[in-house]
């Protein structure tokens, strides 16, 4: 059994490694969860006592297996419950994520088995991410950026890399969701912008977007 404070920054290392090949720092532990530093570093100690979590010096700190397997378990909540909140009781994508930060640190392994059974074990949520099942697997797909897309490349949107609601209520503005095939018409060599083309529809959008939208080429 673990705190709500060392369960949130369990999952925190786990996202924040994926965006990288070395340890996750103090300031960017500090700068995700915003605390302060002392405090990410207390942290870190009593999850390295409980041997959640590595820290190597000058690398930052990683996961060790039990941990990996524990953010799993939380993560493999958060979007359960988050497929439960659009699929059943009407809730919109962007307003999904706060209401499952708070429902993933329920503990009872046999309401999320019950959970999963009941929305017939989905494997991805509402913004794309993939779902771990009970033993922490999950399935990886292959996607990349639209940002990496060239001009006249076609491709489906898989998944969101932002999933703050002013970003995803952007996406519902213009009419951009999971599933929609995105052609890049063009691509402006100064700053990456694009011209795309969507339900027919043709779209500006910046590169602040493009390198928060998942395509599968």
């Amino acid at each position: 059994m673990f705190s709500l404070s060392e369960e949130n920054y369990l999952k925190a290392i786990f996202h924040l490694q994926k965006h990288t090949t070395e340890g996750v720092s103090t300031n960017a532990l500090a700068e995700e969860l915003q605390t302060k530093a002392s405090s990410v570093t207390d942290m870190l100690k009593k999850l390295s006592d409980k041997d959640l979590v590595i820290y190597v010096k000058y690398q930052g700190v990683y996961l060790s297996e039990s941990g990996r397997q524990t953010a799993l378990q939380i993560v493999r909540k958060h979007r359960l419950w988050e497929v439960f909140l659009v699929e059943k009781l009407n809730f919109s994508w962007d307003e999904v994520h706060d209401v499952a930060e708070e429902l993933e640190h329920i503990k009872s392994d046999k309401l999320i088995s019950e959970l999963d059974k009941f929305l017939d074990y989905p494997q991805r949520d509402p913004h794309g991410d993939p779902i771990p099942d009970a033993e922490g697997n999950f399935q990886v797909s292959n996607k990349t950026l639209l940002s990496n897309l060239k001009k006249g490349e076609t491709g489906t949107l898989v998944g969101v890399k932002d999933t703050s609601s002013k970003f995803l209520k952007y996406l519902d503005k213009n009419n951009i969701a999971l599933g929609e095939t995105i052609k890049v018409l063009d691509k402006e060599e100064f700053d990456g912008s694009m011209q795309i083309k969507v339900r027919g529809e043709r779209l500006n959008v910046s590169p602040l977007v493009t390198v928060n939208i998942y395509i599968k080429p």
